[in-house]
């Protein structure tokens, strides 16, 4: 690598440590591939090509981590880049070797998301070595007969719950694909770990999301009042949270998106942004107070209607005569 192209890498490097990320990278895209991916297509963000992270490049970051001070409320997050693709970095051949280091060497905290190729023995061996310092996000996905379809490269039913058994994860997301899909998981999952949060929902299909998964994802929506119920049923001792599909969420939010509309204080001729979710609560609840400029989700397509999830482009392709527009 020439001077130039290290130095543009330590760039890199630099803009994710300041937003406190530790840039690891497999040199290529995430070979795990899942159907139900929302990493197959970044266009909306910019990102750079990186080379595997070697131990040179891994004691420049480590260095430039350590010269950080330490706050009680950050934790440095492996596995969710801003400026490099995402991948599932447990794949890095030195991956554990240097986790080990972070938490040997520093005292800060760390939060790694994977759908569970660490190694089950070591990672919870080190969860017990530095106690609260590790916050495990495991992507399980689903236990039961749509893994295969969805993970054809995840790793085993049996790895996956070797990594839970054990306090290194903190907590295992899980979603409905139909009946007895999250329910049976959550019953599994609980069984084999009391204190990790179970975080369930169910998965929107995007624009580039292939048709067979599309039509699992959407009748995992259809089925999720069951399954939830399901679960409640169960009184299960984990903590339990339910990832809604953004209309419910917004609903659920109602008051606090009219508060925000009402701080605004727009008059009735004034144009203000929203996607689907926000359109409909302000259309029933602030009809008439504004012009409302309702914008698809282009750049994500399929289900998508977050207002949140909105970008530039989305707005640009729906201006025809407004001179003044209000993003709140």
């Amino acid at each position: 690598m020439s001077l130039k192209d290290q130095e543009f890498l330590y760039s890199v490097f630099r803009k994710e440590i300041k937003d406190r990320k530790i840039p690891l990278s497999l040199g290529k895209t995430c070979p795990v591939k899942c159907t139900f991916c929302y990493e197959m297509d970044h266009t909306y963000r910019k990102t750079f090509e990186t080379p595997l992270t070697t131990q040179e490049h891994w004691d420049f970051i480590f260095k430039e981590i350590r010269s950080f001070p330490t706050r009680d409320s950050e934790s440095w997050i492996l596995g969710g880049n801003e400026y490099m693709e995402w991948t599932d970095l447990a794949l890095h051949p030195k991956a554990m070797d240097w986790i080990e280091e972070f938490l040997e060497k520093t005292d800060k905290k760390i939060t790694m998301f994977s759908v569970g190729y660490f190694d089950p023995e070591r990672i919870n061996r080190l969860a017990e070595k530095y106690p609260g310092r590790i916050n495990f996000e495991l992507s399980v996905i689903t236990l039961g007969s749509y893994r295969e379809q969805l993970m054809p490269k995840g790793p085993s039913v049996k790895q996956v719950l070797a990594v839970l058994d054990g306090p290194a994860v903190t907590s295992a997301n899980f979603y409905s694909f139909g009946s007895g899909s999250m329910s049976e998981d959550a019953k599994k999952i609980s069984d084999i770990n009391k204190d990790c949060l179970l975080w369930m929902g169910c998965l929107t299909p995007l624009k580039y999301i292939d048709a067979d998964t599309t039509k699992v994802m959407r009748q995992g929506k259809r089925f999720l009042p069951g399954e939830a119920r399901k679960i409640y049923d169960m009184n299960l001792p984990n903590v339990q949270m339910i990832h809604t599909e953004s209309d419910i969420t917004a609903f659920l939010n109602r008051n606090k998106i009219i508060k925000t509309f009402d701080a605004c204080e727009l008059e009735k001729k004034d144009w203000i942004v929203m996607a689907g979710n926000v359109h409909r609560i302000l259309t029933l609840f602030r009809r008439g107070r504004a012009r409302f400029l309702y914008v698809p989700n282009d750049t994500l397509g399929g289900d998508s209607n977050c207002t949140t999830l909105l970008t530039f482009d989305d707005v640009a392709k729906r201006i025809t005569n407004q001179r003044v527009i209000h993003l709140p």
